[in-house]
């Protein structure tokens, strides 16, 4: 990757047809490089064979096509694939491709590390480096496709690898609109997963933006706990996230959120947090999904015993939430959900403004 070239992947739709009618090119042709690059998956400029000899010879030589480098895929015995990938200035991230049988998830990353510092998450533990741009967040999409075979197609997005996608918000609602737009990926907004640990100030913005699904980690029923676990809970407490979440007027029964609970054993599994969740996002048109902690080094949390999980999983249904239970996937690979801190090592952290939770 060269510095000072024009990244394709960075750009929206519209605003590539005017950087290439600035450079002396028709405004149709972007639709066709769209079509190489995103539907076709092809990167190559010498296969895009209906441009011309010049445009192909400006592309080659002033347009990166490929922002992030594939370092290597880990495959999991049930068939998850983790993707470690490697951008320009050495920063490293991680994806993982979920297979289900009528579907296929990429989970992806918005930060190299994570600023939150959960204390149960393997990220956090990393420290916070940087944001991603908005092509480095496009191509893990098109990295994760290239690995596939012809049968395969990825079908669903979930923001919930590194990072607090709230934090790198605008380079966030940019990417999601090129993986939306019907001329790059065409992905339907309800396949479109953004999750947050609890960033209440930018929650409006986001759903403003984008019509896409707003997952929330709770994690917790009272603020004591919370505190320990998601230490943005000391600046956002519980009683202003749900009530930034019950007076949003685009969190309906036709879109719900989906809050994540992720179960620790001794620390939120009682029978009296399965009995408080419930008041606790009353007036909110959610759904629950019960997650068992993935353990990993960097933490000495446990997920609890499998009775206690069902215990917990059928006091919150039985009081009338819609309430999944999450089955790990990858945790062979350090690919499930809490595990994702790059193996590899890491550039030096670079120096930045704090980040501000409530903007």
């Amino acid at each position: 990757m060269n510095a000072g070239r024009l990244r394709l992947k960075s750009l929206p739709p519209e605003a590539l047809r005017k950087a290439l009618v600035a450079q002396g090119f028709e405004g149709y042709r972007a639709d066709q490089v769209l079509g190489w690059v995103y539907q076709k998956g092809v990167e190559d400029v010498d296969a895009m064979t209906n441009l011309t000899q010049e445009m192909r010879l400006c592309l080659a030589s002033e347009w990166e096509m490929q922002s992030l480098r594939l370092l290597r895929v880990d495959r999991s015995s049930d068939g998850t694939r983790k993707f470690l990938l490697e951008a320009a200035d050495g920063a490293r991230i991680e994806s993982v491709l979920i297979p289900e049988p009528r579907r296929n998830t990429l989970c992806i990353s918005t930060q190299v590390g994570c600023p939150l510092a959960c204390s149960f998450c393997a990220t956090g533990a990393m420290g916070f480096i940087r944001n991603l741009a908005v092509d480095e967040i496009v191509d893990q999409l098109c990295q994760a496709r290239a690995v596939l075979s012809p049968d395969e197609s990825i079908t669903n997005l979930v923001f919930m690898g590194m990072g607090e996608p709230l934090l790198n918000l605008p380079r966030v609602i940019d990417a999601i609109g090129i993986f939306m737009h019907p001329k790059a990926f065409g992905m339907a907004p309800r396949r479109i997963t953004v999750s947050t640990a609890g960033v209440a100030g930018k929650i409006r913005s986001l759903l403003e933006a984008v019509p896409i699904n707003l997952a929330v980690s709770l994690h917790a029923t009272t603020d004591e706990v919370r505190d320990q676990l998601v230490p943005l809970n000391r600046e956002v407490p519980l009683a202003d996230l749900l009530g930034t979440l019950r007076e949003e007027p685009l969190i309906t029964r036709r879109h719900p959120v989906f809050f994540e609970y992720t179960l620790m054993a001794g620390v939120n599994d009682s029978v009296e947090d399965a009995r408080r969740l419930p008041g606790l996002v009353h007036g909110i048109p959610c759904r629950v999904n019960v997650i068992p902690m993935n353990p990993h080094p960097e933490s000495d949390y446990r997920p609890p015993a499998q009775d206690v999980t069902d215990r917990f999983t059928a006091l919150v249904h039985e009081a009338g939430l819609r309430v999944t239970l999450r089955r790990s996937r990858g945790c062979d690979i350090a690919a499930a959900c809490g595990q994702l801190a790059n193996q590899e090592p890491l550039p030096p952290r670079v120096s930045s403004r704090p980040l501000s939770f409530s903007d």
